[in-house]
């Protein structure tokens, strides 16, 4: 830890604790006042660590706040990304503390946001602050920190598109992954893509009875049931015709080479608290949430769910399904196929609604760059240990977005663990994480610079 992180450690953590106590949750609309006081917070803090420029950009959605600091045009330039949109904290009650109450237990940070994404994208923030006050700055950075991630990051791409001079440079970097653990660092060099979509089945035009109408029509969440079943064989095979045409095939010398990641299954069981693990047959755990796509029922609801009995059948339900794919498949034709299939399966006597909400391309980041070089460097330094190239189960649909309107790759410096908790109850984030984060990003602008000479 450098000396500038050291002494100043702990207004860094209070200052996190300010941001985390924020529900900036972008899926609700009753968050906006928070939403809008997130993004203020953002800018007071990029202008306090030294950045020009600062504004809060409005958008159609939720505001974008950007700064630079532009120190010398034959420097490379670094755009940092990152988002101060949260998950909702649903359901409150298996919060073991509250969730927009920052909590120390051990050497976590108990929050919302804490680890997805307030808490990495906070390092870059403090990182930037102690090079400005060392004068150890090597490159122009910018800053692109938005309030839409977890809604699909709807407006970003128009933003992007706006504001291209702006936001020109020469990598991306992104702290919105994860890490094998504190021992053994790690980089993400490829994420899923995303297809999310909503069921909606509809029976009777009414709820009705269950004893007057029982036997006599079809019942909307038995239906759902049977539908959702379907979607799956008993080996966790996808069923929808047409899934896995494009799906890349891996080679058997790059699954060994990911199969060399250390991984503890019975560990990874123990943390669960489940005694066997499911997947696609064929697969190691490791491949199944890296390099093979999956489909997963996020909820389900309709009828009554309240204390006590309603004899009732449903006029509705609903079912919320998202699938995580690999490179070469299309968000686009997967929600496309999804909807067919969902169509063709139902069954008679229910009408049926399928919804596409929003999607992302898989990406792969090639190891063969000076911007990987850097980064490789800068996790050797910190951690005394070369960093793993992963492939990440999560998706970040931004990063194709990059590629496409700014033509850069975006180096993914996460330091997450697994066991964070991210969009769960009691999500966490490690002090060490969040420190030793802040050390690596700086020596990543140290050898940046170096390696772009």
């Amino acid at each position: 830890m450098t000396p500038y992180i050291e002494q100043n450690k702990d207004r860094f953590l209070a200052e996190l604790f300010d941001l985390l106590r924020i529900p900036s949750v972008s899926t609700d609309v009753t968050y906006q006042p928070d939403i809008k006081k997130a993004a203020a917070f953002i800018a007071h803090q990029l202008k306090e660590a030294g950045a020009d420029n600062v504004e809060i950009c409005e958008t159609a959605g939720n505001p974008v706040v950007y700064g630079e600091k532009l120190i010398d045009p034959s420097l490379p330039t670094v755009l940092v990304y990152g988002h101060y949109d949260v998950q909702p904290a649903d359901p409150i009650d298996l919060w073991d503390t509250p969730p927009f109450e920052p909590t120390i237990k051990g050497d976590n940070i108990y929050a919302r946001g804490a680890s997805d994404d307030k808490g990495q994208m906070y390092m870059h923030v403090k990182a930037f602050e102690s090079m400005m006050k060392n004068n150890t700055l090597t490159c122009n950075v910018k800053f692109m920190i938005e309030g839409e991630e977890e809604i699909g990051s709807v407006n970003l791409g128009t933003f992007i598109k706006e504001r291209k001079d702006s936001l020109k440079a020469d990598v991306i970097l992104i702290s919105d992954t994860g890490m094998i653990s504190v021992d053994t660092p790690s980089i993400t060099v490829g994420l899923r893509g995303l297809s999310y979509m909503e069921v909606e089945l509809t029976g009777p035009n009414r709820d009705l009875h269950s004893g007057m109408y029982g036997g006599a029509v079809q019942n909307p969440l038995n239906a759902l049931a049977e539908v959702v079943a379907a979607l799956k064989d008993k080996d966790g095979h996808i069923t929808i015709p047409g899934f896995y045409d494009k799906v890349e095939v891996i080679s058997d010398e790059d699954r060994a080479k990911m199969a060399k990641a250390p991984f503890d299954l019975e560990a990874y069981k123990k943390a669960l608290d489940i005694e066997k693990e499911f997947g696609e047959k064929g697969f190691s755990t490791n491949e199944r949430t890296s390099i093979r796509p999956t489909l997963d029922v996020n909820g389900m609801w309709g009828g009554y769910t309240g204390e006590g009995a309603k004899t009732v059948i449903a006029s509705k339900a609903y079912a919320k399904i998202s699938m995580r794919l690999v490179p070469h498949q299309s968000w686009e034709e997967i929600s496309e196929l999804f909807t067919k299939h969902v169509e063709s399966i139902v069954p008679d006597g229910i009408k049926v609604k399928v919804t596409a909400h929003h999607g992302g391309t898989p990406v792969v980041i090639p190891t063969n760059s000076v911007e990987f070089e850097a980064a490789s460097k800068a996790y050797e330094e910190a951690f005394n240990k070369e960093p793993i190239p992963v492939r990440s189960g999560g998706s970040i649909p931004i990063v194709a977005l990059f590629k496409e309107e700014l033509g850069l790759d975006s180096i993914m410096m996460g330091f997450g663990l697994d066991s964070d908790a991210i969009h769960s109850p009691n999500e966490k984030f490690g002090i060490f994480n969040f420190l030793k984060g802040i050390e690596t990003i700086e020596l990543f602008y140290k050898h940046y610079a170096a390696v772009k000479k």
